[in-house]
């Protein structure tokens, strides 16, 4: 499961955390964030309800079986969301 690996490392890569933070905060080891990573390891179900729970995505979308990713908007005003939307569809229709 490749895709498992890539989603993984750019939504670490995203959330600005390193291999051995999220290692700490799921209590597994860096290398064992690598293996997931580099397609050498999947994780446990009970990892992967964790990882989707850190980053705020399902098991789906992590698993590659849901393409969509979504952005949590709480905290920010109707104006800010509003921006964003339209900042959104802006690139969509490149």
């Amino acid at each position: 499961m490749d895709d498992f690996g890539n989603t993984l490392k750019t939504l670490r890569i995203q959330h600005k955390l390193t291999q051995a933070q999220l290692a700490q905060k799921l209590g597994v080891t860096k290398s064992v964030i690598s293996a997931y990573e580099t397609g050498i390891r999947m994780p446990s179900y009970d990892i992967l309800i964790a990882i989707s729970r850190i980053f705020k995505v399902t098991t789906d979308y992590l698993l590659g079986v849901e393409q969509k990713q979504s952005i949590d908007l709480s905290g920010l005003t109707a104006d800010e969301i509003n921006a964003l939307t339209n900042l959104i569809k802006a690139m969509k229709h490149r």
